[in-house]
């Protein structure tokens, strides 16, 4: 028992892993200017937080392009290998996505059989959406199907609980870095939805509207530009007389009926709203000024260069509409350059809120080498609640979603380990009779397969115990369990199980890759292949292997080798179960010569090299119950169930091995049957009547 012993090395070092410090970001400033090359410049790294920002030359100076960090810094959420993904993210300053790279991780999924194709096509979806807004993970082609763009990104088959921990950990560091960066990242904020009320209508004259404050008028004098630019090199070239107005700007927000109605008239503001679609805003600037704010090379349908947006810190992106500027408005209304600016749903603007339109005045200087200088100057603008409808979604902790999307899953898993429970307890009910036990086995034996296994894609792995590991050593972070609700759910029946009957529940029953190999044989079993009977000496020997693989896979894991992932590869069950042999040759090969190995040996994968198989053994040593029933001649004289166990769990004294034990209920099956149990059938002829008991495991 040498190697036993040598197994549980790995597990005593767990808690020593717990306590050290978690994994860091790789990216140095030289590394981050390969992927931002010139002419963006990456800047000083934030001595508060891990973000560096990535700038670039606008009008004579430095402007923030982007902030760019590697998500384990900020939300190192374990994935489903146990260790973070790292990630990079340039986020702009408006909250959208410039980039997003996979720089390194774990996940089994896309480490082979699918490759990490498909992992960077999934990361490239979020380059263009908005942090501001709730990402949630659809199935595949959920935005082809119709799905919200801004709101959803098209999944990975068979990688659900790997894509949603990325999706995850994108979003959290993204909205920590807004919340320090932006002045946007509040959890009350992320997915929030403000409308105007469409039936609040009030006909109002312009000098009401502002008034109200509905609309607001915002002038800029000779003399306020010029404190603007004071100790600049463009300082004292106003023109004109300080008092005269250089810039009077009119704004007003038009989804509000009582605003925009009576701004548009009814006709052109119903069209307006036809053309924002729903979650858009509408914005217009007029100028009754000498300084034109769109200034005179602008191109319609653009961003607007001397006009912004910003709420709470951020700015927000606003683009022009590029409808029929003749006819803007209402009688007071003035006449000057005006546009309407686009506020697509995506940015998270809350009209309902305070926000500002800040106007960009450009000085130059210099005929040849032509310096320009800007500053900016803000004008708020706020409404009124009551013209305003909200609705801040309760989305819970992010691996609900995981739940919820999986419900009718979760709902038939439960369903078939609540029928399980009873038939295996009652030992004389359907148990008892082979001609109707046979049948439901084989069948649920198919259900594991079919549905838990490839629909469900709920096949438990030693890459959950190996997840575990590195969690202790890098994360101190379990979270990761709860994004693949299918396998949590199964691993704790199998948990409770262990206590109750030991291994064998999942091993026999709720293993796809089991059940595959078992109804594989059933299917073969017309070619009358002869099963080779393993020696038992031999057969002792390689039962230890299975323990020798585990120790190798979980002591790489507990040095974080990435031997681990090699290691677990002993294991079939990605490439038989998760991909459906969709994979390269080596591991179809040898998935494919296991399951015709077991034909003639059966189940010897399970038996011999099964790493969790040897785990749930080990674990199944706190089983309570010594349950399946023997008789005083099994044994001795009796060997059937002997001889009938094709997992040799049976030894030659009769009692069972719990920790070989596949609970195929062939012996219980045998035992309460008075036609095939040798003592009953000889008690019955002497007119005696057996009852079994329980005899303790060797």
């Amino acid at each position: 028992m040498g190697l036993l012993a040598l197994l549980w090395v790995p597990l005593l070092w767990i808690p020593l892993l717990w306590v050290l410090p978690a994994a860091a970001g790789s990216l140095d400033r030289a590394g981050l200017e390969k992927l931002f090359p010139a002419p963006l410049v990456v800047g000083e790294k934030d001595e508060a937080a891990p973000v560096w920002p990535i700038l670039k030359q606008e009008a004579g100076s430095y402007e923030v392009f982007a902030y760019a960090f590697e998500s384990i810094d900020l939300a190192p959420i374990p994935g489903f290998g146990g260790t973070p993904p790292d990630l990079l993210i340039a986020l702009a300053p408006d909250g959208s996505f410039r980039d997003v790279r996979v720089i390194a991780h774990h996940e089994p999924v896309f480490l082979e059989g699918l490759g990490e194709a498909p992992l960077f096509a999934f990361v490239e979806q979020y380059v263009g959406l908005s942090a501001r807004r709730a990402i949630r993970v659809g199935r595949p082609n959920a935005r082809a199907g119709g799905a919200a763009p801004q709101a959803v990104v098209d999944g990975v088959s068979m990688a659900t609980a790997s894509t949603r921990v990325i999706n995850e950990s994108i979003l959290a560091a993204s909205l920590a870095v807004a919340r320090r960066k932006l002045g946007f990242g509040a959890a009350a904020q992320v997915g929030l939805k403000v409308e105007a009320k469409p039936d609040l209508f009030e006909p109002l004259s312009y000098r009401q509207l502002l008034e109200r404050d509905y609309v607001k008028r915002f002038t800029v004098t000779n003399a306020e530009a010029e404190a603007a630019f004071k100790g600049t090199s463009v300082e004292g070239s106003s023109e004109g007389p300080p008092e005269a107005v250089l810039s009077d700007l009119v704004i007003a927000y038009l989804n509000a009926p009582s605003i925009g109605r009576n701004l548009l008239g009814e006709v052109r503001h119903a069209a307006l709203m036809r053309e924002l679609g729903p979650g858009d805003h509408a914005v217009m600037v007029v100028s009754a000024g000498p300084l034109n704010p769109l200034g005179d090379d602008f191109v319609l349908g653009s961003v607007p260069d001397r006009l912004s947006i910003q709420q709470e810190g951020l700015t927000i992106n606003a683009r022009d509409m590029a409808i029929e500027r003749r006819g803007a408005g209402m009688e007071g209304l003035p006449s000057g350059p005006w546009t309407i600016l686009r506020i697509g749903s995506q940015a998270g603007f809350d009209p309902g809120a305070p926000w500002i339109l800040t106007e960009k005045i450009v000085r130059e200087r210099g005929q040849i080498l032509v310096e320009r200088i800007a500053q900016e100057i803000s004008a708020p603008y706020a409404l009124p609640a009551a013209l305003f409808t909200r609705e801040t979604p309760d989305a819970g902790p992010s691996w609900i979603e995981s739940w919820r999307a999986r419900g009718v899953e979760l709902g038939l898993i439960a369903a078939s380990l609540g029928l399980l429970v009873p038939v295996l307890a009652r030992q004389r009910g359907l148990v008892s009779d082979q001609r109707r036990f046979t049948p439901f086995r084989l069948a649920f034996l198919a259900f594991t397969l079919l549905f838990i296994g490839w629909y469900a894609q709920a096949q438990l792995s030693v890459l959950t115990l190996v997840g575990l590991v590195r969690a202790a050593a890098a994360t101190h972070d379990l979270s990761f369990l709860l994004y693949d609700p299918p396998s949590l759910l199964l691993w704790g029946f199998v948990l409770a199980t262990l206590v109750i009957w030991g291994r064998g529940t999942f091993c026999g029953w709720l293993c796809p890759f089991g059940a595959l190999q078992e109804l594989a044989a059933w299917a073969a079993g017309p070619l009358r292949i002869r099963q080779i009977t393993v020696p038992p000496r031999l057969d002792r020997g390689l039962r230890l292997v299975k323990y020798a693989v585990l120790a190798g896979i979980l002591g790489a894991a507990a040095l974080a080798s990435p031997l681990a992932d090699s290691l677990s590869e002993a294991e079939p069950f990605k490439t038989a179960i998760t991909l459906s042999f969709v994979r390269s040759s080596p591991f179809v090969l040898y998935a494919a010569g296991l399951i015709v190995l077991n034909l003639f040996v059966y189940k010897g994968f399970c038996r011999y090299l099964c790493p969790l198989g040897a785990g749930l053994a080990l674990a199944g040593h706190l089983r309570i119950l010594d349950w399946i029933p023997r008789r005083a001649e099994c044994g001795s004289p009796c060997q059937l169930c002997k001889v009938r166990c094709r997992y040799g769990a049976i030894a030659p004294s009769g009692a069972v091995d719990y920790a070989e034990c596949f609970q195929c209920m062939d012996c219980v099956t045998i035992i309460h049957d008075p036609r095939q149990c040798v003592p009953q059938v000889v008690a019955r002829k002497r007119g005696r009547r057996l009852t079994p008991r329980p005899v303790a495991a060797e």
